[in-house]
C-alpha cells in the first residue's frame, strides 16, 4: 500500500500529463504484478464491492478519534470527502504494515459478507497501521469513490510506455468485464484470441462542434447522421458468443432479451457500433421509457411491450473476424449497408440514416429539425477517418442543438466536494406556479468560481433554516438553467425531470417577478 501512495501522492502533486504518465509507467514497471492489476482496474472504473456503509463508517471513525459524532458530521462539508474527513481525524497509527494494495482489496472483499462487529474490527485495525494517505486511499477502497485525477486514456498510455505494447492493441485488451482478482498481469497485457469472447473495442468518441461547419473544408468529405439521445453500445456476435456492451462497459444483453435473434441473423465475426433506442412507429421514444429498462436486471412482458428496443448501427468494426478499425469510414459504413441489406426483415436492427444535404447551409437548415425527430442535434465523421480509439480531436464532431433555458430561482444551498469544499456550489431551483414556487431541478455547474465565491458569501448572509449541510435561502437569486431535454415525471413535486441541467448564468439583470412559470416548462414537454 506505501508504493500505491506514493504513486497517488506523485500523481497529485502536478497537473502535467507528461509527468503523471511517467509516473504511472515507473509504478506499472516496478509494482507487483498483482498490485499493478488491481491499479488498472481501479483506473479503468472496476473496484471491490463497497465493505461497508458511511454510516457506519462515521461511527467507527468518531469511536475511534475518540470525538463526538456531530463533530465528524460537521467536519465532513468543510473538508468536502468522507474518506479524507476519517483519515485527517483519526489518530496517529500504533503499528506499521507491509500489506500491499492487493492484500488490503483482499481484506476488503473478505469482509464484505462479516457480521457487522466483525467489519468494525477490521476496520479500526486497518486504521490503527496505515498512515494519513494510505488511510485516505483505503477508505476510498471502502467507500468505492475512488478516484486519481488520471484518465483511462493516460493510463493505457502510461502502461504502453512500460510493456512496450502499442496503445491501441492495450485499450482494446483492457476492455470487458475481466475480474481483477482472477487476472493475472502477463495474461491481460497479452495478445488475445477473439474466437469465443465478447470483448468489445474501444469506443470512438467525438468532441463538440465550436466553429461553423464551413471550417472542416467540403461538405462532401463528411457523413452526417442524427445524434441520437440513448444508449451508445457494441452488438458482438463471434462464434460462441453474442453480447451487447455499454459505452460504460457493462453489460447489458440480458435487458434487451428482443436482441436476441440477432445472433442467429448477422454473420459470424460481426461487431457493430450504435445506439441503443426504445422505438415505436418508426420514430425514437422519450429517453426516459430507455432508463425504464437500464434500471431493470429482468424486464416484464409489460416493459417489453411498453418500450420496445431497436439498435441503429452506426458503424461495422468487424466483420467476418476482421477488425476494419483501420479502413476509412466510408469503407466501413458500404460494407455495413450490404450487410443489412442482407438480412431477413422484422429484425430490431437498422443503420442510422445519413442527413443527405449538398452543403453546409443545407445542412445547418436540417440540423434545425433534429428535434421533431427526437435527436440532439448531428453527428459529422470525416469519411476518411479510421475507428479511433477514444477521443481523436478532428475526425468526429458532435453538432448538438442551442439547448433549452429556463430562468429560475435558487431556494437552497448546499456545499460542493473536493475543491469547492468550502463554496456553496450545489443549488435547488424553482419556477413559479400560480403564488407558489415550486422546487424543479438541481445545478451545480456552470459558474466560474469566483462567483460561486460571491453566491457562497451571500448564502452565509442569509440563510434561513439549515438542514444538515443544506441551507434555506430567501427567493432572491435568479439563474438561466439550460438543459438538453425534459421528461414527465411522477417521482418530482414538479412533474418534470430535466437532462443535464446546469447554470448558464447568474442573471442579475432580472427579478425574482420575472422567472418563468411550471407551465412554460411543461409546454416544452414531447
Amino acid at each position: 500500500m506505501n508504493r500505491f501512495a506514493q504513486l497517488f501522492n506523485a500523481l497529485d502533486a502536478t497537473t502535467k500529463t507528461s509527468a503523471k504518465t511517467a509516473a504511472l509507467a515507473a509504478y506499472f514497471q516496478t509494482a507487483p504484478k498483482s498490485d499493478r492489476v488491481w491499479t488498472i482496474a481501479l483506473l479503468s472504473g472496476r473496484r471491490p464491492k463497497r465493505a461497508a456503509s458511511s454510516t457506519q463508517l462515521r461511527d467507527w471513525a468518531a469511536e475511534a478519534a475518540g470525538l463526538p459524532l456531530w463533530m465528524v458530521e460537521e467536519s465532513y462539508p468543510i473538508v468536502g470527502d468522507l474518506a479524507e474527513t476519517i483519515a485527517l481525524l483519526l489518530p496517529a497509527p500504533q503499528s506499521r504494515s507491509n500489506q500491499s494494495l492487493t492484500g488490503w482489496i483482499e481484506t476488503l472483499i473478505a469482509l464484505t459478507d462479516q457480521p457487522p462487529e466483525a467489519k468494525r474490527a477490521g476496520v479500526l485495525a486497518a486504521w490503527d497501521s496505515l498512515e494519513t494517505t494510505e488511510r485516505f486511499l483505503f477508505n476510498k477502497l471502502i467507500t468505492g469513490g475512488f478516484r486519481m485525477g488520471v484518465s483511462r486514456g493516460l493510463m493505457t498510455r502510461a502502461l504502453a510506455q512500460a510493456t512496450g505494447v502499442d496503445e491501441s492493441l492495450l485499450a482494446h485488451r483492457l476492455m470487458g468485464n475481466w475480474n481483477p482478482a482472477t487476472t493475472d498481469f502477463d495474461d491481460l497485457i497479452a495478445e488475445t484470441d477473439l474466437q469465443g469472447s465478447t470483448k468489445p473495442y474501444p469506443f470512438a468518441l467525438a468532441s463538440g462542434l465550436e466553429d461553423k461547419p464551413e471550417t472542416l473544408g467540403p461538405r462532401a468529405e463528411w457523413l452526417a447522421e442524427w445524434k441520437w439521445d440513448g444508449i451508445r453500445g457494441q452488438i458482438i456476435n463471434r462464434p460462441g458468443a453474442f453480447a451487447l456492451w455499454s459505452r460504460g462497459e457493462e453489460l447489458i444483453t440480458d435487458r434487451f432479451p428482443e436482441f436476441a435473434p440477432l445472433a442467429r441473423a448477422l454473420p459470424q465475426g460481426t461487431v457493430l457500433d450504435g445506439e441503443v433506442l426504445v422505438w415505436s412507429n418508426d420514430a425514437p421514444l422519450p429517453f426516459a421509457l430507455l432508463q425504464k429498462r437500464i434500471t431493470r436486471k429482468t424486464v416484464p412482458k409489460k416493459l417489453l411491450a411498453e418500450a420496445p428496443a431497436r439498435f441503429l448501427a452506426y458503424d461495422l468494426l468487424e466483420w467476418q473476424g476482421r477488425d476494419l478499425r483501420a479502413a476509412p469510414l466510408a469503407d466501413r459504413r458500404a460494407a455495413l449497408m450490404q450487410m443489412l441489406a442482407q438480412l431477413p426483415p422484422g429484425l430490431p436492427l437498422a443503420a442510422s440514416a445519413a442527413v443527405t444535404a449538398p452543403d453546409w447551409t443545407t445542412l445547418t437548415k436540417a440540423r434545425h429539425t433534429a428535434r421533431e425527430k427526437s435527436a440532439e442535434g448531428l453527428m459529422l465523421k470525416r469519411l476518411a477517418s479510421p475507428y479511433h480509439a477514444g477521443r481523436k480531436r478532428g475526425d468526429w464532431w458532435k453538432w448538438k442543438l442551442d439547448p433549452y433555458t429556463v430562468d429560475a430561482v435558487m431556494l437552497y444551498a448546499q456545499s460542493g466536494h473536493g475543491r469547492r469544499a468550502n463554496l456553496f456550489t450545489d443549488f435547488t431551483f424553482a419556477v413559479r406556479d400560480g403564488d407558489a414556487l415550486v422546487p424543479f431541478t438541481k445545478a451545480y455547474s456552470g459558474l466560474t468560481d469566483a462567483e460561486f465565491r460571491q453566491i457562497t458569501d451571500w448564502v452565509k448572509k442569509h440563510t434561513i433554516e439549515r438542514f444538515g449541510p443544506v441551507r434555506r435561502v430567501p427567493p432572491e437569486l435568479v439563474f438561466e438553467i439550460a438543459f438538453e431535454g425534459i421528461a414527465e415525471s411522477p417521482r418530482h413535486k414538479s412533474g418534470i425531470a430535466l437532462r443535464f441541467p446546469r447554470m448558464l448564468r447568474w442573471r442579475h439583470d432580472k427579478p425574482v417577478e420575472e422567472i418563468d412559470t411550471l407551465d412554460s416548462l411543461r409546454a416544452l414537454l414531447p
